[in-house]
């Protein structure tokens, strides 16, 4: 973990415990869903976020632009996704790892509001978060049901 000079955060993820802190720094960001994008050829994913910055404290409600970036991506399925609707906005609830079974293998899930989410089958994990700026006051908290974050199935 590294934290920026100017407020920003850069954290890198190689195992599940590591996701965790990601996940944790990036509940409720909110992305759009045409700010989300495989690159095949690369192997990568990246998504945009407007990140909540928990760590601002209830007096200074903020949110930063934040680059989150899988390597190592297999392939990608979602549900309740409608890629190019500019208009669609997505809350990210939490980032999970369930391995394939033995060894670095597996699938994170990026679970959304609404019952939407992502799928990424990796072949390990390794996860990338940073802060890009600028920084923006917000005047509400974000709340969600916590039933939201209940494991998704058939994404």
């Amino acid at each position: 973990m590294d934290e920026k000079s100017s407020g920003g955060l850069a954290l890198a993820a190689l195992d599940a415990e590591d996701l965790e802190v990601i996940s944790a720094h990036t509940q409720d960001a909110v992305v759009s869903a045409t700010d989300l994008a495989y690159k095949r050829s690369g192997r990568a994913f990246v998504a945009i976020l407007n990140r909540y910055d928990w760590d601002s404290g209830e007096r200074e409600r903020k949110r930063r632009r934040t680059a989150l970036h899988f390597d190592r991506v297999l392939g990608v399925r979602s549900r309740g996704i409608e890629r190019g609707r500019e208009a669609d906005v997505l809350n990210l609830l939490a980032i999970r790892y369930v391995p394939a079974g033995e060894g670095p293998a597996g699938m994170v899930e990026l679970v959304f509001s609404g019952e939407a989410a992502i799928r990424l089958d990796v072949e390990c994990i390794e996860c990338r978060m940073k802060d890009l700026g600028p920084v923006w006051a917000t005047a509400k908290q974000p709340t969600h049901d916590t039933a939201d974050a209940a494991p998704a199935s058939g994404a």
